[in-house]
């Protein structure tokens, strides 16, 4: 997808590629590369905390579809939670 910008730039307006439009271009692309390397670190954690709630017996099941929910409930489930624990 960003090689296709990226020829549509050039063939487009090649006037206006310039050192400004490369850096844009650059920026850009190292974007798309951190957003990747973040989503599959999320990944790996929620398949690690996936196979602990799995593994651990007295885990409550119900958190095993917590990422389902909206982060309000998530807020709300986590307070609920801490004042249980107090």
């Amino acid at each position: 997808m960003f090689a296709a910008y990226a020829v549509a730039w050039l063939l487009l307006d090649p006037a206006s590629l310039n050192w400004h439009s490369l850096a844009t271009l650059a920026t850009c692309f190292m974007t798309l590369v951190i957003q990747r390397a973040e989503h599959r670190d999320t990944q790996v954690l929620h398949a690690n905390l996936d196979e602990l709630l799995r593994v651990d017996k007295i885990a409550r099941t119900e958190l095993v579809n917590i990422d389902d929910e909206e982060p309000e409930a998530i807020e709300e489930r986590r307070a609920a939670d801490r004042k249980r624990d107090e």
